[in-house]
């Protein structure tokens, strides 16, 4: 009884209350940046570390002797990327709303992405400084979009905020906290390390870098960690500040060094006891989506596979997004690789087995891949514009979708004259019975009946003198080569095979 007493008590011990971690919604000019950086300069100051020197997507700030982690995301979509992957971010959506506009269209479209996750919202009425900001319409549009605050009956937080004066920040932290109090948030410190990743790039000098959201448990120097698609040993492990750490607690941002890649934004990530264990994972979660890539796919539908390279996660985000924006009702795209990084050995390794094609953006080319890629006819193509990126793919589309080869006839010759034949060639000449001819066409011949032989058109004339084309009517002289000899009575067919070019 002792012994089972103790063990509950241990357990206790390891589950602790957690900060929460909010993230920061709304439409375009409202005031998201704004706010956070209000946020950030009422309650980081330069006396620690030099405040922010670097965009790692997450912070931390303290307010009543309590900690808050603040998402600092582009906006809904970069939040709704990580919601797509099954990843749990923020535990408080802030919902910012411009005092002097009103609702917005994006207002609109992150107000969805809130109640989707299901997470408490609260209203911050932005540009309440502005003589023209009207709080109390605003409340009445958020009404009718089912948001209904707590001035108006309802229970939705609301509080009027001024992102230049720092007017209604504190009460707006207070509300925060009080939020979290009335969620219970806790985090049970004996579990793996587990959470999301909420920033990613390729550091020139320090490698590939990523920014860990930590969910639950605790993740030290030295873990071992893996997502969906990459694993490594963390060497270096630092505080949203750029300070280094030995260990980070639950709800607490952390860069980390010493991945063997670069993850994707909204990959979930864990601890493991060995390296082992980590790539199994990977390799687990890599048979799965395959599969689920080949189930599918209408077998009845040509598939084009593409490897994606670019400069930063968020630019890969913006590339997949738009590529699923194409229509796929008759070729699929295949996205068999996406990851940060220039074009490699390993990218032409994959191409060449799979037959895809490799697109980069804003990318260099290893020359040693370059040269391979060369030699193995695969198409690399790196673009600086997203927009050239996209009119590619689709242009790759409709050439995997191009029709069979059409044949249209153009003419035909009744010959009327041999006038040299050597090896493989001749010099006829006949009149154009019907149609017309041009030079560079195709050719066949025939007897009567009967074909008896194929070539093609090498030079046309027209009273010793070269002619592009010559139409019903007209004597010409034909330069000929093909496998037959034409004799005099002979009627030349000429036509021309198109590939007809494929529609989405």
């Amino acid at each position: 009884m002792e012994i089972k007493q103790e063990k509950q008590e241990k357990q206790e011990k390891n589950i602790q209350p957690r900060p929460p971690i909010v993230v920061v919604l709304g439409h375009v000019d409202h005031g998201k940046s704004s706010l956070l950086c209000a946020i950030k300069d009422f309650k980081i100051t330069e006396k620690e570390a030099g405040g922010i020197t670097q965009h790692i997507g997450a912070y931390e700030v303290e307010h009543d002797d309590k900690k808050i982690t603040f998402i600092d995301t582009p906006g809904h979509e970069a939040f709704s990327a990580m919601r797509s992957r099954g990843a749990k971010v923020a535990d408080i959506a802030i919902l910012v709303v411009a005092g002097e506009e009103g609702i917005k269209p994006q207002t609109k479209e992150a107000i969805n992405h809130i109640k989707k996750t299901g997470i408490p919202m609260l209203v911050a009425i932005n540009k309440i400084d502005k003589p023209e900001a009207d709080p109390e319409k605003v409340k009445r549009e958020l009404s009718r979009e089912d948001v209904l605050v707590e001035s108006m009956g309802g229970k939705v937080p609301s509080v009027n905020v001024s992102a230049k004066t720092g007017k209604g920040i504190p009460e707006l932290l207070e509300i925060i906290l009080l939020l979290a109090e009335i969620e219970e948030l806790k985090g049970d410190l004996s579990n793996p390390g587990e959470g999301v990743v909420i920033e990613a790039y390729l550091d020139s000098h320090r490698g590939p870098t990523a920014t860990f959201l930590l969910r639950d448990g605790i993740l030290k120097r030295g873990d071992i960690v893996g997502t969906a698609s990459v694993l490594g040993k963390i060497k270096i492990l630092e505080d949203f500040q750029g300070k280094a750490i030995e260990k980070a607690l639950p709800s607490q941002p952390v860069i980390v060094l010493g991945l063997e890649g670069v993850p994707q934004i909204g990959e979930k990530f864990r601890v493991y006891l060995a390296l082992e264990a980590a790539q199994k994972y990977i390799e687990k979660k890599e048979k799965k989506k395959e599969e689920r890539r080949v189930l599918s796919i209408d077998s009845s539908k040509k598939v084009l596979n593409l490897i994606l390279k670019a400069d930063v996660s968020g630019s890969l985000e913006a590339i997949e997004e738009e590529i699923k924006k194409l229509p796929q009702e008759k070729v699929v795209l295949r996205v068999l690789k996406s990851e940060v990084g220039e074009v490699n050995e390993n990218d032409i390794r994959l191409a060449k087995s799979a037959k895809a094609r490799i697109l980069g953006f804003r990318v260099k080319k290893n020359p040693i891949a370059l040269k391979w890629a060369e030699q193995e006819k695969i198409r690399v193509k790196c673009f600086d514009v997203i927009y050239e990126l996209f009119q590619e793919v689709r242009l790759m589309m409709e050439k995997v979708l191009s029709k069979e080869i059409v044949r249209q006839d153009i003419g035909k010759v009744k010959t009327l004259v041999v006038f040299m034949t050597e090896k493989n060639r001749q010099i006829v000449g006949g009149k154009i019975i019907e149609g017309e001819v041009e030079k560079g066409l195709k050719i066949e011949i025939y007897r009567g009946e009967e074909k008896i032989g194929k070539g093609k058109m090498i030079n046309l004339q027209r009273n010793k003198k070269n002619i592009e084309k010559a139409t019903k009517g007209e004597e010409v002289g034909i330069l000929y080569e093909g496998d037959v000899k034409i004799e005099v009575g002979d009627e030349i067919v000429f036509y021309k095979e198109e590939r007809e070019k494929g529609e989405l």
